[in-house]
């Protein structure tokens, strides 16, 4: 599966800062260039059934 079908981050979860990259760090990294962290998303699966509110 291609990287240019994921989601990108639209903010660093640490500053809310939105000057994010693709980090060399490996898949899913991310740099931010606000408070120089650098960050992986990742999509760990569904839940078995739905969530009741």
């Amino acid at each position: 599966m291609s990287s240019e079908y994921r989601a990108a981050p639209l903010y660093c979860p640490y500053c809310g800062e939105e000057d994010l990259r693709p980090s060399e760090e490996g898949h899913g990294a991310w740099e931010c260039h606000g408070c120089a962290r650098v960050f992986t998303v990742r999509f760990n699966g569904l839940l078995s059934r739905a969530v009741t509110r």
